[in-house]
């Protein structure tokens, strides 16, 4: 597993174990999945908890500016759903 910046995400990172640190941005709850933007000073990335994820308890409770950690598999989003 590899540590990358969070700006430093690529595509072709799809499919890859990595571990992000950084300052929570915002966090959204949308019944069932938690979405956190995560930034550090290369950038910004979305990371998203699903229940089943060992880390979904903690996810729940973040707040904006907590630093963390996560680790999980790089993915792509869903085809029409990708940002510009």
């Amino acid at each position: 597993m590899k540590t990358i910046g969070c700006g430093e995400l690529r595509a072709e990172h799809a499919g890859e174990q990595v571990t992000l640190a950084g300052w929570v941005h915002r966090r959204r709850d949308h019944g069932g999945l938690i979405f956190l933007d995560l930034r550090d000073s290369t950038g910004l990335v979305q990371v998203v908890a699903h229940p089943e994820d060992a880390g979904f308890g903690a996810a729940e409770n973040v707040r904006s500016e907590y630093v963390i950690q996560v680790q999980g598999e790089v993915s792509r989003r869903k085809d029409g759903t990708e940002n510009a």
